[in-house]
């Protein structure tokens, strides 16, 4: 048995308000942070698991109060209990303290809190068997997989049983798809050029740059004012052209028949979706705006704070594509249920990437979806932004436009030592120093 003896959870800010960079509407200088958790172990070959949740500043403190106060609920236990049964583990970190549930329940700080410490698991997990997180779930038998999960609320939508059944029609043809994305990669989109606070100047060099890169897929920020919208639009089409997709972000800032107005009037500068372009919890709200904008797309999942709100939105036909969040949702556990109940409403899933650590997170997921779940990359984007990469002991690694598969064992989100202490808040050196970085 390997025994949890201890659960460090660590503030961790980035100061990238400094450059703008990840600017957009409705969120105009955030500080990409992470509450960053590391879970010892009494292995002699000093075995940890890491995870990490993202927010963007102010708060984070929070969110690593929220890990330390469910710590005591994983501390202690052997990781061979928990992973022979990790959905009754998932249940039992969610909501098996009532007062702390209470704070949710399953959303907010605390889904957020459990997030960093499931994924952390899913890392222990994975270096314990010498496999990279995306590998140890296509290796799972459906029933392996399916006993991870909690489906407490969405079986309505999705049985166990349907759920195996899911997996079982895609098990055929696994190894080829493995096979082809080790050759090819899987396909990415960028956002690197299109943040709302870059000048024109700056979001024209990008462009170039990410077209001598080889991306085909490039999204910008909406929201803000309409005409600079259009402006900023007009740009990226004379710096890609109109054979290359361009998607659209409203953060959230539109009421619903504003989003279809300002959508009509960017609409011929064709992009492939709007992604957020009313409030995250307005699911109606978002069947209304895909009725009246279609063709196109409607996104959205960002800000979707667990599997029963995706539930919804799947079953109101209410967006094109499912952008769940990797560390907004409850984990890996919870991602998963999503993944498969996107695939029974047949909707592509194409994961939030922004923000630090979230790419590293997200490549396990679409590896996972196209081997295992869904057998498919028709509509199946994965977003990638060009920041902290660097700072990751093992980070993504993109050529021409494409993520290229994880080989390490674990879940890809461990950080650099140095980098953990550069970025301490607010003690460490970045914080300290007036200069601007990253």
């Amino acid at each position: 048995m390997t025994t949890i003896t201890h659960l460090q959870a660590r503030d961790i800010r980035f100061p990238t308000s400094r450059q703008l960079d990840g600017s957009d509407a409705m969120n105009e200088a955030p500080d990409y942070s992470a509450t960053y958790v590391t879970l010892t172990t009494d292995a002699d070959d000093g075995l940890q698991g890491h995870g990490l949740t993202f927010t963007i500043g102010r708060g984070n403190d929070v969110c690593v109060m929220a890990v330390e106060a469910l710590a005591s609920r994983i501390v202690g236990r052997d990781l061979e209990t928990i992973t022979a049964d990790m959905g009754t583990f998932w249940r039992d970190l969610t909501s098996g303290d009532s007062q702390l549930r209470w704070l949710g329940p399953e959303k907010g700080v605390m889904h957020l809190a459990s997030a960093a410490i499931v994924n952390a698991v899913w890392d222990l997990w994975a270096k314990r068997e010498g496999k990279p997180v995306w590998k140890l779930l296509v290796d799972m038998t459906p029933e392996q997989l399916v006993r991870c999960l909690d489906f407490r609320f969405v079986t309505d939508a999705l049985t166990p049983q349907e759920a195996i059944g899911l997996l079982k029609r895609r098990e055929a043809g696994k190894a080829e798809r493995e096979a082809h994305m080790r050759a090819e990669g899987y396909p990415g989109y960028t956002t690197s050029a299109g943040w709302l606070g870059y000048s024109e100047d700056k979001m024209r060099r990008l462009a170039r740059e990410a077209l001598a890169e080889g991306w085909t897929h490039f999204k910008q920020k909406v929201g803000g004012n309409l005409e600079e919208d259009r402006q900023r639009a007009r740009i990226l089409r004379e710096e890609i052209g109109w054979e290359r997709a361009l998607m659209m972000d409203a953060n959230q800032m539109w009421e619903v028949d504003e989003a279809v107005a300002n959508m009509r009037d960017l609409a011929e500068f064709d992009p492939l979706w709007i992604e957020e372009p009313t409030s995250p919890d307005d699911i109606l709200g978002h069947a209304e705006i895909r009725r009246r904008l279609a063709p196109i797309g409607v996104a959205t999942g960002e800000h979707c704070h667990n599997r029963v709100m995706f539930k919804q939105l799947l079953q109101a036909g209410a967006i094109d594509y499912c952008q769940l969040d990797a560390a907004r949702l409850g984990g890996l556990n919870e991602v998963i249920i999503v993944t498969l109940l996107a695939a029974k409403y047949d909707v592509p899933i194409c994961p939030h990437g922004g923000g630090v650590g979230l790419c590293e997170y997200t490549q396990h997921i679409s590896l996972f979806d196209y081997i295992a779940v869904s057998g498919s990359l028709d509509g199946r984007i994965l977003e990638y932004v060009d920041h902290l990469h660097e700072h990751f002991v093992d980070p993504v690694r993109i050529r021409q436009g494409r993520y290229q598969v994880p080989e390490a064992p674990g879940y890809s989100i461990t950080l650099h030592d140095d980098a953990l202490e550069r970025h301490q808040y607010p003690d460490g050196a970045a914080w300290q120093e007036g200069s601007a970085e990253n």
